[in-house]
């Protein structure tokens, strides 16, 4: 049984006349008179009651002629589905994001953009590392993700990403710790004989990396003597006097009693954010993000 056949059916039904119903459908009598013969034929029962005047319903065709309406509306809300899917109106977008990702105005504007622009799209936010979302980026689990790395150099060739902006590393220190009486942006240098907290090597942060890097740069290695998972945590310890944090100027805004933080004055104390999605054609739902965060491609 097609669906075609259902139509002409329902037509045939609702006007309770062929040649009605034939004009209706669009096309002539005759052939819609065997279309209707193959379907009672395929059920192995008379749908309608033929006479020289009148066209009436079986019981079978009365049996069948809800269930016929029922299945049209339903391939037609299926269309309807398809349709909007395809053209990115509806659906799931899987976005990764690093943990401090909502503090950041370039996170919470894209997605207030997108949900105002497709409501009924549902956003499935998934919270993990950069590292994490770089591997599941490649595998698929992933339909784009707000990545932190310093430079596009630490971008795996496999995933395309575009830079949305650009944010100072900062130390962050007790207010009455000597360092936070240091006039203007802090040198690498100057943490050198200081006890420093950083996040856990096994949090999969593209920081620890860059912070080392720095750190010989400056012809020292960091002294790393406590390491937490959690921003809060990080800055948590800081305000107890386990050392300084070295940190994303945007964790800044989490306020904490007796906190302060100083700029780092290397040029390269810098880590970006970015906005990538697996190598190739991303999906019409990831093209919408990317064009509600500013990072639409021609």
């Amino acid at each position: 049984m097609e669906l075609r056949h259902l139509r002409y059916f329902v037509a045939v039904a609702e006007e309770l006349h062929f040649t009605r119903a034939a004009r209706r459908l669009g096309m002539a009598q005759p052939p819609l008179s065997q279309q209707i013969q193959q379907l009672e034929a395929e059920l192995a029962t008379p749908l309608f009651e033929r006479g020289t005047r009148r066209v009436a319903l079986t019981e079978a065709g009365r049996m069948l002629l809800p269930e016929a309406r029922a299945a049209l509306d339903q391939a037609a809300r299926a269309a309807t589905v398809a349709r909007r899917a395809g053209r990115g109106e509806i659906g799931e977008l899987r976005i990764g994001l690093f943990a401090s990702a909502p503090l950041l105005p370039v996170f919470t504007e894209a997605v207030l953009s997108f949900r105002r622009r497709l409501p009924d799209v549902h956003l499935a936010l998934q919270e993990s590392p950069t590292l994490q979302q770089v591997d599941a980026l490649r595998r698929g689990a992933l339909d784009a993700g707000f990545l932190r790395c310093p430079s596009a150099d630490d971008i795996p060739g496999d995933v395309t990403a575009v830079e949305l902006l650009r944010e100072r590393l900062v130390a962050m220190m007790r207010e009455d710790h000597k360092l936070a009486r240091h006039p203007g942006p802090l040198p690498i240098a100057a943490l050198a004989e200081e006890k420093l907290i950083f996040f856990s090597r096994s949090v999969g942060t593209t920081l620890h990396a860059q912070f080392g890097a720095l750190c010989r740069g400056a012809g020292f290695t960091p002294n790393i003597t406590q390491t937490a998972r959690e921003n809060s945590t990080l800055i948590g310890l800081v305000a107890a006097g386990l050392g300084i944090a070295v940190m994303p100027a945007s964790l800044a805004q989490i306020r904490v009693a007796e906190v302060t933080h100083r700029d780092l004055a290397e040029p390269g104390a810098t880590t970006s954010i970015w906005l990538a999605t697996p190598r190739g054609a991303p999906s019409a739902l990831a093209r919408a993000f990317l064009d509600c965060a500013g990072a639409g491609r021609s």
